[in-house]
């Protein structure tokens, strides 16, 4: 899952993203550092940065 990669990408803190997706910001730190996570909260995360859930769920690059 490349959501850290692609956070930082869009300039979005944790906090703003936990406010965004509906997802606590432990959660977020925890799916970043693991980089796996529930369907359900992929979803939420894929919509509140505006990409694809393939697009997300793609393996980091580099």
């Amino acid at each position: 899952m490349r959501l850290k990669e692609l956070r930082t990408q869009k300039g979005i803190s944790v906090p703003k993203l936990a406010e965004m997706s509906g997802i606590s910001r432990r959660t977020i730190q925890g799916i970043e550092k693991r980089g796996d996570c529930m369907v359900s909260n992929a979803i939420k995360l894929a919509e509140a940065l505006n990409i694809s859930l393939d697009y997300l769920c793609k393996a980091q690059e580099g």
